[in-house]
Order: C-alpha cells, then structure tokens, then sequence
C-alpha cells in the first residue's frame, strides 16, 4: 500500500496537478488584486470593469489563432516553459507596479491632474494583457495537449483527469482570493500585492521542475505528430484547389504548410508575405474550427459566456449596488464553489451512466431549468429593473455637475481593499448609490435572492456541460491541430465574454441589470439547442436511449458520420 501512495505522488498525473494547482493558485490571487484595484479608481459603478473585460476579451479574440499555430508548431516543453515564463514574470512584475501605486498613491492623485495615476493603470492592463495571453497558451497546451497524451488511450482516465482539474480550479477560485484578502486585511493591500508577487517568483522556479518531470515521466510528450506526412502530400499536388473541399478541418491548415517541404530557396518571402501571414493563419484556423464536427458543440460552450449570471465581478458589482454585505457574498461564492464540485462529481457519474454527450444534453436541461429563477427574479419584488432610467444618468451628472470620481483615498474605500468586498455595516440592505441620510426602506430580499440561488444551482449543470465539450474537443481533434482549434475555441468564448461586457457597458446602471439577465438566460439556451442540434447529428434515433457504454468502445464521442462507432 505504501509503495502504491508513493507511486501516485511520483506520477505525472500528480505532478500534472500539483503544477496546475500551483499556477491556478497564483494566478487567481493576482487577478483578486486587479479586481479590488479597478474598484478602487471607479466606485461603484461597473463602466471600468467591463473595458478592462472588453480589452482583454478582444486581445484573445484576435490572437487567439495565432496562439493555437504557436503551440502546434513547436516541441511541448518548449511552449509549456516559455508560456509559463512570461506569464508569471507578468504577474510578477504586475504586483510590483500596484504596491508603487499603494505606496505612493496620495502623490499620484495629485501629480499632473491624475493622469500619472491613469497612465499606471494603462499599464496594469497591458502587462496583465500579457499575462493573460500567456496564461491562454498554458491551458491549451497542458489541459488541452498534455492531459490527453498523459491519459494515453484511457477514454475513463482522461475523464477524471479533466475533473480534477477542474474541481483544483473551483478550489483555488474560492481559496486564493480568501487568502489574499486576509493578508491585505491584517496587514496592508501593498503586503498583499509583494505576497502575489513573491509567490509567482517560488511558483514559478517549481512549476518548471514539475513540467520538466512530467516531461521526463511521460516519454510520448517528445513525439508531436507532423501535419502532414511527405506522401500525403504527392496526393495533395494531383488535386486541383478548385476540387479541393474542406470537409475535414485540417485540410486548410495543410496547404500553407505544404512549403515546409519545399526547396529552400523557395522558403524566402517578401516582407508583404511575412505581414500577410498572421492574417492567413487567422483566417485558417477560423474555417478548421468551422470544419470540425464538434463545431456546433463548441459553439453552445461559447454561447455559454455571453451571460451576467456568473459569480464574476460584473455579478459581484450588482450585488453590491443591492446592498449585500462581504460576509453574504464570501458565503454565496463559497456555495457556487461548492456546486461546482459537485458539477464535476456528476459529469463523471453521468458519462459512466450514459455515455459523454448525452451527459452533455443532462448538463444542459439542468444548467437552464436552474437559470429560469434568474429570470423570475427581474420580476419579483425588490427587483430595480426600469427602463425608463438612461443608462448614462449617473455618468452624465459626473460630468456636468463637476461631480469628483471616486479615489483610492478615503478610508472607506481602504475597506473594499482589505476585504475585496463592500464595507457595508451590519449587512444593512441599503442600495449603495442612495443617500444614507435619507433613510430609505430597506429593499425586499426576494429578487436578489432568487437571483443567486438560481445562479448557483445552475453551475452543478454548467461545470458537467463544459467538462463534456472539453472533453468532445480532446478525443475528436487530431493531434496536429489541437493547440489551433482549442485557440479558436478560447477566442469564440471570448468573443462572447466580450459581446457580454459591451452589453454591461452599454447598461451599467442596476435598473437596466434584469434585462441582461434576460439577454443572458436567452444566449444560454441558444448555446444549448446548438448542442442538442450536435447531439442530434451525432446520434440519430438512439439519442434519447441511455445505456452503460462498453469500455473498450469509444463511447459516443466520435463524430458524426462515424456511426460504427455509436
């Protein structure tokens, strides 16, 4: 028994965690600290947050593909160490310019009208831009490349993998900014930035070791299969472009690099060509994606991010503007971590049960039938939702009024640093945005109630649904191609993570919130139907038939078309 716990220790399946747990953990403790820091220049109002949400979702969104290309194009280790490199050196670096901004911060409101303060900011984003792309090429490469090649041929491991990687992210979301927040609330919110700092540089010198054993351990990560073998290629030249039809997603991707193996003469390119490039692999791994049968699967997770019902700080905004107190909000993250767990415990279940993409259709009825108390909760009592208030009445009366903008200065706002939630006294039900003098009837609890509990319910059926496409992308995308698939992939949901903070910017004012939630309930359902619509073409009449799989097939994850496999 003993010698078998140390196997397990030693393994690469463990080291594999043990990195990602690690990396996780930082990275969530540096994205706290940005949060708070973004509610400190802005108050209570959401305007900031969304753009520093819009810019990172667009930067994703445009090199998403070009990310993919990198990953696929080099060794493994190499993009796992240089990804891990810049990443944390960005967190780093982005920790030390917050403690100089905590330091020095009564100086920087003054010097040049605050715009020294604004330009410290521009920067925080950059680098966390950064780190953020970084961060994308890690989780490609580990969870969408490593973990499969870890896994081997084991369809049931690979599962609980992908679970346990997930449930070390539920974790470390709920964990780490708890953590954090005590250290800036005991000590000082520049203590707490030096700590994420100090952290990331440990991190980081034993996330390298640990990639550089799992590399060791697992001798197939050496071997990365080629796009296209010399033969095929003999194939390739006898067709015509014009007969060529792109009915498998690699075919596009094949043909630009088809000069790998011409002479070398013909390898050098006109600086137009060099420029042109980004562009055409763009727009390649664009129609691959569009090629792919998991196409419509991976479409319902994106449509998934177009949503406000998440424990994010949009969510966390609002229900500070309702009056929930920090305490009440810890616990309610608490429980979505909670549920998310429990959302990973069941995907493993239902998959043994049913097979993986009806697991997918059970996830999904359960995510929406939750998210229906959201949507009654905009019309229940307590609720803000009135369209005829502009969106941009508070802006504007900033603006006309000479009204000052919220600083990092006052005592009171020292507080959301220390505790990364509103410093509302006694959990009084208040609306933050009245005037405390006024004395204002407390707001009826119901709305915002059902609000949460139908946000946090919804996320057991959400973490099993986007474990299901996780794992529908690993199993039916070939080798060769995974990092620039999995890149598209994670700029469509970015796109719509960034057509959801427009949709913010737009309606920032809590009156306008039960629209989005409606908005947001209506996108979750589209993203469903497109799964339904894949499940459908997947497995025909035996859609609705649930059976334990045999576990020597391939279960009912092989694409559609491929039904000797169903």
């Amino acid at each position: 028994h003993l010698g078998s716990v140390i196997a397990y220790f030693t393994s690469a399946k463990f080291l594999l965690y043990l990195g990602h747990a690690l990396s996780t953990w930082g990275d969530r403790m540096w994205h706290f600290a940005v949060s708070v820091f973004l509610v400190e220049l802005y108050g209570n109002s959401l305007l900031l947050t969304a753009v520093y949400g819009l810019v990172v979702a667009g930067s994703v969104l445009l090199l998403g593909a070009l990310i993919g290309d990198w990953v696929d194009k080099n060794s493994r280790l190499k993009v796992a160490q240089t990804s891990l490199v810049v990443q944390n050196s960005s967190v780093i670096l982005c920790g030390v310019i917050l403690m100089i901004i905590f330091l020095f911060k009564t100086q920087l409101l003054t010097l040049y009208h605050g715009w020294l303060l604004t330009l410290c900011y521009i920067l925080v984003i950059t680098i966390a831009n950064i780190a953020n792309l970084a961060s994308t090429a890690t989780a490609i490469t580990i969870q969408r490349d490593w973990i499969v090649v870890v896994a081997g041929e084991d369809r049931s491991k690979l599962a609980d993998m992908n679970a346990t990687i997930r449930r070390i992210d539920q974790l470390t979301n709920i964990l780490a900014p708890m953590a954090v927040g005590q250290i800036m609330t005991f000590g000082s919110p520049m203590i707490g930035c030096g700590f994420i700092s100090g952290w990331n540089l440990m991190s980081m010198c034993v996330e390298y070791l640990l990639l550089w054993k799992v590399y060791q351990k697992t001798p197939t990560l050496a071997h990365k299969s080629a796009k296209v073998e010399a033969s095929e290629l003999k194939q390739l030249n006898v067709k015509k472009e014009s007969d060529m039809k792109p009915a498998e997603g690699v075919q596009l991707i094949i043909e630009k690099d088809v000069t790998a193996f011409e002479p070398q003469q013909e390898k050098e390119v006109g600086c137009a060509a060099r420029i042109a490039e980004p562009f055409i692999t763009f727009r390649d791994g664009w129609v691959a994606y569009y090629n792919q049968p998991v196409f419509l699967a991976g479409m319902g997770l994106a449509f998934l991010y177009m949503t406000v019902l998440g424990f994010d700080c949009i969510t966390t905004g609002y229900a500070y503007t309702q009056g929930l107190s920090g305490s009440v909000l810890s616990l309610l993250m608490g429980a979505s971590a909670v549920t998310g767990i429990m959302g990973t415990v069941a995907f493993t279940w239902l998959r043994r049960k049913c097979g993986l993409i009806r697991t997918g259709l059970i996830s999904g009825v359960a995510q929406f039938a939750c998210l229906i108390l959201c949507a009654i909760s905009v019309f229940m009592p307590g609720s803000p939702m009135d369209l005829t208030v502009s969106p941009f009445a508070d802006i504007s009366a900033r603006l006309f009024e000479n009204e000052p903008l919220p600083t990092i200065a006052s005592p009171e706002h020292e507080m959301i640093f220390a505790t990364g939630m509103p410093n509302l006294l006694n959990g009084s039900i208040t609306p933050a945005n009245s005037d405390p003098e006024m004395s204002p009837e407390p707001v009826p609890l119901i709305s915002v109630s059902l609000l949460f509990a139908g946000v946090i319910a919804a996320r057991v059926g959400l973490w099993s649904f986007d474990l299901t496409v996780t794992q529908l992308l690993q199993e039916n995308v070939i080798e060769s191609e995974r990092g620039i698939i999995n890149g598209v992939q994670n700029s469509m949901n970015y796109l719509l993570d960034l057509l959801h903070f427009i949709m913010v910017i737009l309606a920032p004012n809590p009156e306008a919130f039960g629209l989005l939630v409606l908005i947001s309930v209506s996108f979750v359902a589209m993203g469903h139907i497109m799964y339904f619509r894949f499940a459908q073409k997947s497995l025909g009449k035996q859609l609705f038939v649930c059976h334990t799989p045999d576990p020597k097939a391939a279960h009912d994850s092989s694409p559609p078309g491929n039904t000797s496999t169903v």
